[in-house]
């Protein structure tokens, strides 16, 4: 079966945007509207070799394929699991000596699928693939000569024997996934570690500011509401990061998904003057021409942060970075992007360092900011505020940080719900740290005394992993 229980939504003509899904009885928060296995996924080639190709966990020491010795696995259990879809696959790579990029070995999973199954899996799915969209006529000519790349790639990867395929299709199928492709993260929902096909998914049109949200639990996504959704209401999900100005995510939009957005966001541009805010003070702001010079550098700065975190020079990266806020906070507001996305790396990179009092207070101010331009439900925002309060934890400030957990815990109790790997791990913390704070003040030398003397030993733990703060 693709897909549970399918009740609640029903696809309707969504005007401009073609269909759309909508739901017929009112959804209340945090619920589950729908779950769907993916038709087919596949991991990302980068990612082959530390993803388990079944369950998509990462893994440190994975079980490989004897025979195409391209497939791993966590174990014997989840390959057996996998032998139906693999089979195919495995042949095909023992075939050409080696697999093919991961658009040419999603697109034959899927046609191997489609050929097993007539392309309807189960009475809930909505739609086939052949009424999916695939904007190939909005493509510019330098992506459609990336496209007939891939489809040369997969007639050299199709095994003879298998069932002929025309090139028209074959090119849909690349079309599709380009545009609806949903990207699956790991066990901890922190990489995205492969991409897969959701038929209903697909249905469900963007907003900027969406009703719903998607997250991949163990073998399914689920789409949960971020508040009450009406009877008759229409479903919908973002497709980018809400942290962007109105045209630049109608930029993104359009390059990726074809579609010139107007919602209500876009259309008024709300929220752009907090994401471009400068500082105030006392009545008095800085000029243009100093915002201008300051956002250059900070562009500038970006870049160097970006190349110097890439080659592990983190230290570097925390030079630029303080040389970049030293700048930006005269000038630009609270909730500024550029100085959001330094914050952000600041924090990430100090807390690698186990510099941790600093990383708290710039984690700190992240998560004040980001409260201010995300949806009060976001898991953007949730796994922000998270992550400041593990920081603020290693740092010793257990009260910030038993009130950021609690407020995480709040904010993913929603979009993940209580079974997610996350939310039970956060609800661990949130104990944890709500019997430390007792402790703090009660006593608070003994609780210095004896978190001093713990600490290495046991650490907190997210999804079944430690949190590393070693190198």
């Amino acid at each position: 079966m693709t897909m549970e229980k399918m009740d609640p939504v029903e696809v309707f003509a969504a005007g401009e945007k073609g269909r759309g899904l909508r739901v017929t009885k009112e959804i209340s928060t945090g619920d589950v509207v729908f779950a769907e296995a993916s038709f087919a996924a596949v991991v990302f080639d980068s990612l082959s070799l530390q993803v388990c190709h079944s369950c998509f966990r990462r893994q440190a020491n994975p079980h490989r394929c004897a025979q195409c010795k391209f497939a791993y696995y966590c174990d014997r259990t989840c390959q057996r699991a996998a032998w139906d879809e693999h089979k195919q696959e495995c042949s095909a790579i023992k075939n050409i000596g080696k697999a093919p990029n991961e658009n040419v070995r999603l697109v034959a999973r899927i046609l191997w699928r489609i050929q097993k199954d007539t392309g309807l899996v189960s009475d809930a799915q909505l739609t086939t693939l052949d009424l999916l969209e695939d904007h190939l006529s909005k493509m510019s000519p330098e992506d459609l000569k990336e496209l007939k790349v891939d489809v040369q790639h997969f007639y050299n990867y199709w095994p003879k024997k298998s069932k002929p395929v025309g090139e028209d299709y074959v090119s849909h199928l690349f079309g599709v996934i380009n545009c609806n492709g949903f990207t699956l993260s790991d066990q901890r929902g922190f990489q995205a570690v492969g991409v897969g096909l959701f038929p209903n998914l697909c249905l469900v049109n963007h907003d900027c500011w969406p009703n719903c949200t998607v997250i991949l639990n163990p073998g399914k996504i689920e789409l949960r509401a971020l508040g009450k959704i009406s009877e008759g209401e229409e479903l919908t999900v973002s497709y980018v990061d809400f942290l962007n100005v109105s045209k630049e995510r109608q930029r993104l939009l359009k390059q990726q998904y074809y579609f010139d957005c107007k919602c209500e966001h876009c259309s008024s541009g709300m929220k752009d003057d907090l994401m471009t805010a400068v500082r105030d003070t006392d009545g008095h702001k800085p000029s243009a021409d100093v915002v201008k010079a300051v956002t250059d550098f900070s562009l500038q700065a970006l870049v160097k942060i970006e190349e110097a975190r890439t080659g592990g020079n983190f230290h570097e990266v925390v030079k630029i970075c303080r040389e970049c806020l030293e700048k930006q906070d005269p000038v630009f507001g609270d909730t500024s992007l550029h100085l959001l996305r330094v914050l952000s790396t600041a924090s990430e990179v100090l807390s690698f360092l186990q510099q941790f009092t600093e990383a708290a207070g710039y984690a700190k101010r992240m998560v004040d900011g980001y409260t201010k331009l995300y949806h009060p439900n976001n898991a953007q925002l949730g796994m922000a505020i998270m992550r400041a309060g593990v920081t603020h934890w290693h740092a010793g400030l257990i009260e910030a940080a038993h009130g950021l957990i609690c407020s995480a815990y709040a904010v993913l109790i929603i979009t993940h719900g209580a079974h997610h790997p996350i939310t039970k791990d956060l609800e661990v913390m949130r104990t944890q740290t709500e019997m430390e704070l007792c402790l703090f003040k009660q006593n608070e030398r003994v609780y210095r005394s004896m978190r001093e003397a713990v600490l290495s030993d046991k650490p907190m733990m997210l999804a079944g992993e430690q949190i590393k703060t070693t190198s």
